[in-house]
């Protein structure tokens, strides 16, 4: 890579990428106290010959600039404008950083020349492991852990969404200094703070595609991504909902599940509130165990198949619900 001063921040994941913008501008201004020549600039509606003239400006206290333009993916006459002379900004002494959220097309041109000649880094909402790890550090921010069934449950009600998980995180560590309580947060007082808005909507998924009714599984799918639900979280609620599923169908193979006695039982050993264990006993009744084998092994395929960017969320949920 070209020694460059263009910097590229992107992707679906604005909470991470905000605090990278962030710490950047910090470091910025621990060298250039001034703060005069740091620049922001609405990419929207930006004319590309005004920022030209403003960047080329001698700086009042020779101080490196930093311009930092956000929403400029938008705005075509500017990327067109930019990529004829972008040579120039390459070996500029300034730094440009564009600052971009959501996805951005594979071959837009400028994304391109941006991931080529500058210094690019992509933020992808966390999953898995990643997540997890995450979590364990905030949580250690204010000097607090959480159990694993608590954090398998806060991921459940949350998902990927950092800046609503970034609260619930604070939420729940002043609830227990409140209480006095120096204990881990478990599972209890997930269920008592945390909203878990998306779930009754995964259980009508999870029945729609135990009757095999795919257009109805697929459309409540993009009822959620409709209203902006990522694709991983959904993926991750399915995901989580058959791994109850599967336990269960489990129990009852071993005949160790016994009407309503079963429920508290399982509530114990499993970790799972008594709402998800009814539910999940009702549901796992409406496969058999291959069945539901075979559909959480797909979904470990298509968790890795994400991991290693070989699928795009939003097509893998399209093609697990249209495989099963």
């Amino acid at each position: 890579m070209p020694n460059t001063m263009l910097i590229f921040l992107y992707g679906q994941d604005s909470y991470r990428a905000r605090e990278k913008l962030n710490k950047i501008i910090e470091n910025y201004k621990k060298i250039h106290k001034s703060g005069l020549n740091l620049k922001f600039y609405d990419g929207k509606s930006l004319d590309f010959q005004d920022f030209k003239d403003e960047t080329q400006q001698t700086s009042m206290f020779k101080e490196k600039k930093l311009a930092i333009l956000k929403n400029v993916f938008s705005n075509q006459k500017f990327k067109e404008e930019f990529l004829k002379e972008g040579k120039k900004f390459i070996v500029s002494k300034d730094l440009i950083l564009f600052y971009e959220e959501g996805e951005i097309p594979v071959k837009d041109k400028l994304a391109i020349f941006l991931k080529k000649n500058g210094k690019s880094q992509e933020f992808k909402p966390l999953g898995g492991e990643k997540l997890k790890n995450w979590l364990k550090k905030e949580f250690k921010k204010y000097n607090t852990e959480i159990t694993s069934l608590g954090l398998e449950k806060l991921i459940s009600f949350v998902g990927p969404d950092l800046w609503r998980m970034s609260n619930e995180i604070a939420k729940l560590v002043n609830y227990k200094r409140e209480k006095g309580k120096q204990s881990k947060v478990e599972i209890e007082d997930i269920e008592l703070l945390v909203k878990a808005e998306i779930e009754s909507d995964i259980f009508k998924t999870i029945d729609a595609i135990a009757l095999k009714n795919k257009k109805k599984a697929l459309s409540l799918i993009h009822q959620h991504l409709e209203r902006g639900d990522f694709p991983l979280y959904l993926l991750t609620m399915i995901t989580f909902q058959f791994r109850n599923l599967l336990l269960m169908k489990s129990l009852e193979s071993k005949e160790q599940f016994y009407g309503n006695y079963s429920y508290g039982r399982a509530t114990n050993r499993l970790g799972i509130h008594p709402y998800v264990v009814k539910k999940a006993t009702e549901q796992a009744r409406k496969f058999s165990l291959e069945e539901l084998k075979k559909i959480y092994h797909k979904l470990f395929e298509i968790d890795l198949g994400i991991k290693t960017g070989r699928i795009n969320p939003q097509t893998a949920l399209d093609l697990f619900i249209a495989e099963i």
